[in-house]
């Protein structure tokens, strides 16, 4: 015969918690990260015009919150506390030379407020970016045809189910 076996209490499960999902934590939501950067490349459509060339000439992180605070206003504020990942960014390689590449990179790049590298941010930022782009397209689209074989209601592959004539591209507009 076999043993018997004492029943277990679970304490565990009491705390009524909720599972974490799998793999490893998120140190930054991603959408809240590309919120951010979107209104980072709005402000910076502000301002760039005195900000960026005060910001290309600082050579150090002094320098750098000197240009937030003569040329950054009224949003100086916002980015004082970030003067150090911002002086990080304009030292990084591939920082663009271009004004417009310039705001797109340093916005994209302070979207995660330095919790992730700059690069991850611009990859995160990235990827939320394509994912707004796939978000709205056209899955189907249909005809309805009256062919001169007789045939009345919807196309398939933009043709006649019966004959297989194509609907002529003029009409597509």
């Amino acid at each position: 015969m076999g043993r018997k076996r004492k029943a277990v209490e679970i304490t565990q499960f009491k705390d009524n918690t909720p599972k974490r999902d799998r793999g490893r934590p998120w140190r930054v939501k991603a959408g809240e990260t590309y919120g951010r950067a979107q209104n980072y490349r709005g402000i910076f459509e502000v301002i760039w015009d005195r900000f960026g060339p005060a910001l290309s000439k600082a050579q150090t992180v002094e320098e750098v919150v000197e240009a937030i605070k003569e040329h950054g206003r009224p949003y100086d504020q916002t980015f004082e506390p970030l003067a150090g990942l911002i002086f990080q960014v304009l030292r990084e390689p591939t920082f663009p030379a271009r004004p417009n590449s310039q705001k797109r990179f340093l916005a994209d790049s302070l979207g995660a407020f330095g919790v992730v590298s700059p690069r991850r941010s611009r990859d995160i930022c990235a990827e939320e970016r394509a994912k707004d782009q796939r978000k709205h397209r056209i899955i189907r689209y249909e005809y309805y045809v009256e062919c001169s074989c007789g045939y009345e209601g919807p196309s398939k592959d933009r043709a006649c189910r019966n004959c297989g004539a194509g609907i002529p591209a003029s009409l597509f507009g």
